[in-house]
C-alpha cells in the first residue's frame, strides 16, 4: 500500500505544489484545510482518491490528531499575514505548529517538514517573526528531526506579492511601496515544494534550511522589474516612514472598524516592522546547494503568469508589433 503525507494548509498557495508533487512521488496525500469544500482543486492533482482534502482545525489537538492517523509523514504549510479573530500569530505560527510536531511524535510519524520564513527571530520587532521563531523551537523540541524551511518571499502564479502590486498598477499612475530598499531574494513556489518533498521523503536531514533565489534585490527593484513585465509605466514612490505608518495604522483601523468584515490585505503595522529588515539568505545557512535543488530566477517565470496584467494581455506583443509596423510605414 502506498504511504500517506498529512498536508496541514495543504490547498493554500504553497501546499498546493507540495501536494501535487507528493502525488507524483506516489503517496496518498491527505490535504487538511479549514474548508474542505474550497480545496476540491487539489483533487485531480492525483488518480481519483488520491488526494483528499479533510477538515481540521489546527488549534486543536483532537482535530490535528484525527487527519494524522496513519501517517507516513507530515508537512505543515499553515501561516497567516494577518491575524482575524481567532487565528493569531501565536495560535497558528506558535501554538499551532507545536502542536503538530508534538502528536506527530507522539503518532511516530516518520518525517516531518516545517514552513517557516526568513527573518524568524525571537527578538524581532514584528510579531509575525517572533512567533515564527517560537513556532520553529516548539517543532524542534517536540520533533527534532524535523526539517524546518525558511524561504524569502515566494513567487509564483498565485502569489500575494507581485499579482497585487501589478494589479495595482491598473488603477493608478503611481505605485506606492514602503521600505523601497529594503533587500529580498524571491524563491520560486515551486523550488520550496521541492525542498519540502525532499524532507517528507526522509532524502534531507533535519534542521533550518534557508531557501532564497539566485538574485537579491531590493523591493524598489523588484517593482521595476515587474512593470517591465507588463509593459507598464508608474512612478514608483517610495512612502516616508512617518507616512507608510499612518497608511498602515488607517488600514489597521479600517478592519478593526469593520468588526474585521474588511481585511487589511494591503499594509499592517506588523508587516512594516518586517519590511525594516532584509528578506535575504544568511551565508552560513543551509539552502537549496545542501538540498541538491538548483532555484530558478524570477526573470525566468514572471511573464509566464504576470501577462495578463499588460494593457492587452496576452496580445499586448501583437499589439506592439502592430503599432510599430504602423509607425514604420
Amino acid at each position: 500500500m502506498s504511504k500517506l503525507v498529512t498536508i496541514y494548509g495543504g490547498s493554500g498557495f504553497v501546499g498546493r505544489y507540495i501536494a501535487r508533487r507528493m502525488a507524483k512521488e506516489g503517496w496518498r496525500v491527505r490535504v487538511a484545510v479549514r474548508r474542505p469544500n474550497e480545496a476540491i482543486h487539489v483533487k485531480p492533482y492525483g488518480v481519483p482518491g488520491q488526494v483528499e482534502p479533510v477538515f481540521c482545525n489546527i488549534r486543536d489537538d483532537m482535530s490535528v490528531a484525527a487527519v494524522m492517523q496513519g501517517a507516513d509523514a507530515v508537512v505543515n504549510c499553515v501561516g497567516v499575514l494577518n491575524e482575524l479573530g481567532k487565528n493569531t500569530f501565536g495560535a497558528i505560527h506558535a501554538e499551532g505548529a507545536g502542536r503538530i510536531a508534538r502528536i506527530a511524535s507522539q503518532q511516530g510519524v516518520a518525517s516531518m517538514v516545517h514552513i517557516s520564513a526568513i527573518g524568524a527571530d525571537a527578538d524581532a520587532a514584528s510579531e509575525y517573526s517572533r512567533t515564527k521563531a517560537a513556532g520553529e523551537a516548539a517543532v524542534q523540541q517536540h520533533f527534532p528531526g524535523a526539517v524546518i524551511l525558511r524561504p524569502s518571499v515566494i513567487f509564483g502564479a498565485e502569489d500575494g506579492f507581485f499579482n497585487r502590486f501589478a494589479g495595482m498598477t491598473r488603477l493608478s499612475p503611481f505605485l506606492p511601496i514602503a521600505a523601497g530598499g529594503t533587500r529580498f531574494q524571491p524563491v520560486f513556489v515551486d523550488d520550496v515544494a521541492k525542498a519540502a518533498v525532499k524532507g517528507a521523503l526522509g532524502e534531507a536531514e533535519g534542521g533550518v534550511y534557508e531557501l532564497g533565489g539566485p538574485e537579491v534585490k531590493t523591493f524598489r527593484a523588484l517593482m521595476e522589474q515587474m512593470l517591465e513585465v507588463i509593459h507598464r509605466r508608474r512612478v514608483i514612490i517610495s512612502l516616508p516612514g512617518f507616512v507608510a505608518k499612518l497608511v498602515a495604522f488607517g488600514f489597521d483601523l479600517l478592519q478593526y472598524a469593520s468588526f474585521q468584515l474588511i481585511e487589511n490585505k494591503m499594509l499592517t503595522r506588523d508587516q512594516l516592522k518586517s519590511l525594516k529588515s532584509d528578506n535575504v539568505v544568511t551565508e552560513a545557512a543551509k539552502g537549496f546547494a545542501d538540498l541538491g535543488i538548483d532555484p530558478v530566477s524570477v526573470g525566468s517565470v514572471l511573464p509566464d503568469y504576470l501577462w495578463k496584467f499588460r494593457p492587452s494581455g496576452q496580445y499586448d506583443e501583437m499589439t506592439s508589433s502592430a503599432r510599430n509596423l504602423r509607425n514604420g510605414a
